[in-house]
């Protein structure tokens, strides 16, 4: 073996367990109570520690072009953070051009992450365009392993609802995964033209321009074009009590809906618009009231929310400055890849929810959902992704602490109680003790399949 993990307590989705570990050739090839110091000089110490599957990141937009810029992260500098943050898999959106084929979508970005990236990666691809056969790409993804994609009711490259349900169609007849960023366009539009055509410009009008019932009608409507094609639907960044709802009583009825919801609408209300640095919480969708983030974590502990994921997108502050006088020209999105597990680990272990809860939330139930087959767990024969977690540490997060090129985190002065001090990606080291120790490129795409 190349590395024994010895004397931790291992943390799976599906229980807890103390044992030793043992690695070789970047997966796990034994599970023990005792694995003999013999077979190996690498040896590490888990003492009084978590052993975690390492965390997927299922929703982030590195090097994004975006509001007239582009994301402060590029492949590097986010998978350099996520792995500092105990996530070993990013998925990151390959927005595709009008007139490209989707294929060409995902070469064209892997052209760009395979070269940098610290962790392993895939892609979703976010259609634009399905004329001129162009739909016919989505069952070729399938076959070269990125089988889930996304479409955005929103922006002026969202797709419009017949397309939506076009895309529907493919994907149940392909074996596709559709996900969907869902607010009402035209509420949206209708809402920012009222507030600024009454001088109303402050980021506290992102959120009223984008309000509880413009998210929540628009979860309603995508469930019900799902449920009418057959075809498996995942909601991403879902914000709002209205399609918290919504998404129970699909699943209660038996539909294949999965709903995602991020770190920031766990911890945020919309009172953070009302900061002076309220430009900086910007995004889409914005975070919600009180009753909404309530609403979400009870749906976590029911089990009506599947994943927990990032949509990690950060801008400079000096870009989040071009909206001080005009909500509108904010760039939409904040950093989180790095927070995202610790965060969901702090939340466990002050009581929130269970460690096992967490694991599932943030790495097995991503990697079951997305057909990562050898991510999500630590079990024999699935890939040595795996972070050592102490639970006593008490952190404060700052950016100076971060590992991120953006110059600002929304999470400044969040505590934690507990914190990663290792993660290993396929059996190497790349975060100790709070300094990356991984390397560009050793991030390897992950081909993904739902069959």
């Amino acid at each position: 073996m190349d590395m024994i993990i010895k004397n931790g307590t291992i943390v799976n989705a599906s229980g807890t367990i103390k044992a030793d570990v043992g690695i070789k050739d970047g997966k796990v090839v034994c599970i023990s109570d005792s694995i003999s110091d013999s077979e190996c000089e690498n040896i590490i110490d888990a003492s009084g520690k978590l052993v975690l599957p390492g965390a997927i990141d299922a929703h982030t937009h590195l090097a994004m072009p975006f509001g007239g810029t582009v994301s402060s992260d590029d492949y590097f500098a986010g998978t350099r953070a996520a792995a500092c943050g105990g996530t070993t898999t990013v998925f990151d959106f390959a927005l595709q051009d009008f007139g490209e084929k989707m294929t060409d979508t995902v070469k064209r970005r892997d052209a760009l992450c395979a070269p940098v990236a610290a962790v392993d990666y895939s892609f979703h691809v976010a259609v634009k365009d399905v004329e001129n056969g162009l739909i016919d790409g989505i069952g070729e993804c399938v076959e070269i392993g990125v089988p889930s994609f996304k479409v955005f009711m929103v922006y002026d490259f969202g797709v419009t609802d017949g397309v939506f349900f076009q895309v529907l169609q493919k994907a149940k007849e392909v074996g596709a995964l559709i996900e969907v960023h869902a607010e009402n366009n035209e509420l949206v539009n209708m809402l920012t033209k009222k507030y600024l055509s009454e001088g109303k410009t402050s980021a506290w009008y992102h959120y009223m321009s984008r309000p509880e019932f413009v998210e929540g009608e628009a979860d309603e409507r995508a469930i019900q074009w799902a449920k009418a094609s057959g075809a498996p639907l995942y909601i991403v960044h879902l914000a709002n009590k209205q399609g918290v709802e919504a998404v129970t009583k699909a699943k209660d009825e038996g539909y294949e809906i999965y709903a995602e919801t991020c770190p920031q609408y766990l911890e945020f209300t919309s009172e953070v618009y009302k900061r002076e640095d309220g430009r900086n919480f910007v995004c889409s969708p914005p975070m919600k009231g009180k009753e909404s983030q309530d609403a979400i974590w009870e749906a976590i502990r029911r089990g009506d929310i599947d994943t927990i994921a990032t949509d990690h997108c950060p801008f400079q502050s000096t870009e989040k400055d071009w909206g001080k006088d005009d909500f509108t020209k904010i760039p939409n999105g904040c950093a989180g890849i790095e927070n995202m597990y610790p965060y969901m680990l702090s939340a466990a272990n002050e009581g929130r929810i269970s460690f096992e809860k967490a694991v599932a939330l943030c790495s097995a139930n991503p990697a079951k959902i997305f057909g990562c087959k050898t991510k999500g767990a630590i079990a024999v024969g699935k890939d040595a992704d795996i972070v050592i977690y102490d639970p006593t540490i008490d952190f404060t997060i700052t950016n100076e602490k971060m590992h991120s090129d953006c110059d600002h985190t929304i999470w400044e002065g969040v505590k934690v109680h507990g914190y990663p001090v290792q993660t290993y990606c396929r059996g190497k080291l790349v975060y100790d003790n709070g300094e990356f120790v991984g390397e560009k490129g050793y991030g390897k795409f992950v081909k993904c399949s739902l069959k």
